[in-house]
């Protein structure tokens, strides 16, 4: 392990009351920014070089922000499961999940070639202005950029594990926080060789677009920082599993949400190309659904568009997969479903035994993720 030490001037307690999850997210903020400091330091006593050109650079990336969801679901489901006390192991759970999630938006964006990444440019096209300013080396172009973005990826990784490790090693429930943790990690990486592996075969059945949005996305982005939460206050049992399957279905909803955002949205307000997924024919659920909807319906135009993606890459490929998309009420259908998945989190979240002020937070948490307004209705939802 790198030895990452969070040192705070005391622990972070609530005042007056709990921590909002806005709270506990600035919070989460400051403990991180404390956790790059330290690791800065290190890299610097280990070579100056690697320092100034791959360690400042994922710091300034991990930095630059995102929605920090991960972290205000950890904090949410600590919360649930009736969480007291110190919370400065949750926050630094939560620390850790946003050095993870840098990890895997460094890989991905390489393996996806995306260039653009949280407003700004992705780490591996950082790392081309390495290589003009260095003389030539051998290889194909780009070679060196993507090398470096790797070893990045893997750094925000090492720092993640060392700092759950130390998290863990500082809890009454450590072994249990390690256990989930583990086992995201693998599903984590399940979900992007899925992913990857659909892309390289072709594959468009619904089935395998879901089971790809569970593993990538869901389980990760949602249920998973729950039950690390949950895990530092001791959880297990029936709540737990309420806890799980609502969110399961909350994860659901923001990969669904995802999938629409990767077609037709706005690049200005998610901070990524909006036309990406489908110029690279990327098997969501939503060209999934668009694929059978197309099929059964006899659509024979829009389920050869579908199929062949966007040979050319021109625009008029993307809005001829649009107009598809549409036409064939795929749009329409994944958006319903949205709605669906995220009243039924709601409902499996009222399961946990949760007091009506985390149900609130829980369900504005699933709405964001959902890109729809929500409200716990209590039980006559």
């Amino acid at each position: 392990m790198l030895g990452l030490r969070l040192t705070v001037a005391e622990p972070v307690r609530p005042l007056d009351g709990p921590l909002t999850a806005r709270e506990a997210v600035r919070a989460v903020e400051a403990e991180l920014g404390g956790v790059l400091d330290q690791a800065l330091a290190r890299a610097r006593d280990t070579d100056p070089v690697f320092a100034r050109d791959v360690a400042d650079r994922l710091a300034a990336f991990v930095r630059r922000g995102g929605k920090r969801m991960r972290a205000a679901f950890v904090w949410c489901g600590w919360r649930a499961a009736g969480g007291t006390g110190d919370v400065t192991p949750v926050l630094r759970t939560g620390a850790a999940l946003e050095l993870l999630q840098a990890c895997a938006l460094v890989h991905d964006d390489v393996m996806d070639g995306s260039a653009l990444r949280r407003g700004g440019p992705a780490l591996h096209v950082e790392f081309e202005e390495v290589r003009r300013e260095a003389p030539r080396t051998a290889g194909a172009p780009g070679a060196f950029a993507l090398s470096a973005a790797v070893l990045a990826g893997d750094l925000a990784l090492a720092w993640a594990d060392d700092l759950m490790a130390e998290t863990a090693l500082g809890s009454p429930h450590g072994l249990r926080l390690l256990r989930t943790w583990q086992v995201m990690r693998s599903e984590m990486v399940a979900g992007q060789y899925r992913d990857v592996r659909a892309q390289a075969t072709a594959a468009s059945g619904v089935d395998e677009a879901l089971t790809i949005a569970t593993l990538k996305s869901a389980l990760y982005t949602v249920e998973r920082p729950l039950a690390l939460g949950a895990a530092l206050a001791g959880a297990e049992g029936p709540a737990l599993d309420a806890l799980r399957s609502a969110g399961r279905c909350a994860g659901l909803a923001f990969q669904l949400r995802d999938d629409l955002l990767g077609a037709f949205g706005d690049p200005a307000l998610t901070g990524k190309p909006a036309d990406e997924d489908l110029r690279t024919r990327k098997l969501t659920c939503l060209l999934a659904v668009g694929l059978r909807l197309a099929e059964t319906s006899g659509d024979a135009e829009a389920a050869a568009v579908l199929a062949a993606g966007a040979p050319t890459g021109t625009d008029e490929d993307v809005r001829r997969m649009r107009a598809a998309l549409t036409r064939t009420g795929a749009r329409a259908a994944v958006e319903s479903r949205i709605g669906e998945l995220a009243v039924t989190a709601l409902r499996h979240f009222r399961a946990t035994g949760a007091d009506p002020a985390v149900r609130r937070e829980f369900a504005a948490l699933a709405g964001r993720a959902a890109g729809i307004p929500l409200e716990d209705a209590g039980e006559a939802a």
